[in-house]
């Protein structure tokens, strides 16, 4: 009768590890998914902006610093490669503040086109702006996005006995897209 007793709490505690696996796989999937998502929204911005610099080269070539400003943060964000399987804090890090250079440098170079009212009505700049607005807003939804799944993750990770499953099978806890130091300044423009 002991025999038959163990077994069935054995049986019963593999089928609950192998539950909580399967869950932990689930949830560590979606945030996969919410990075890509993330990155998605990113290149998308990316690619967009030689369009937008050229479109301004023609009106305010003599704003090459902005311009080149532009180009620069571009190329370095879009050098820095993410994966999941080796998103660190420190490379979180690098990562928002690569992303964070590009949005302000987009920020200037709109902010100098203000002093061009034939590029203010430049039809091209006006989409080309209209479409990067567009692409900003997916890109605090995605990042809000992957927040959330993050969450969800890690509160599953960190849960008994749920803990003790991750902790046998590596599942550690992700990072979380967090705000860079820079965002709670406005960005200074100067003409």
């Amino acid at each position: 009768m002991k025999k038959i007793i163990f077994a069935a709490i054995v049986a019963m505690l593999s089928l609950s590890s192998c539950s909580t696996y399967n869950n932990m796989v689930t949830l560590d999937e979606a945030v996969k998914t919410s990075w890509s998502n993330v990155e998605t929204q990113y290149q998308r911005r990316a690619d967009l902006i030689p369009n937008l610099v050229s479109t301004v080269k023609g009106y305010a070539s003599h704003e090459q610093s902005t311009l080149q400003a532009v180009v620069d943060a571009r190329a370095k964000a879009t050098s820095i490669n993410l994966t999941m399987d080796d998103i660190t804090p420190e490379r979180m890090a690098e990562y928002q503040k690569a992303q964070s250079a590009v949005t302000s440098a987009l920020g200037r170079l709109i902010a100098v086109s203000e002093n061009y009212p034939e590029l203010k009505a430049n039809q091209n700049f006006l989409e080309l702006q209209a479409q990067l607005e567009g692409t900003e807003n997916r890109i605090t939804v995605a990042r809000k996005e992957f927040n959330q799944t993050t969450q969800a993750y890690n509160v599953a990770v960190r849960r008994f006995p749920a803990n003790i499953v991750a902790m046998i099978f590596g599942f550690d806890q992700k990072p979380y897209y967090e705000a860079d130091e820079t965002a709670a300044t406005a960005p200074k423009v100067e003409f």
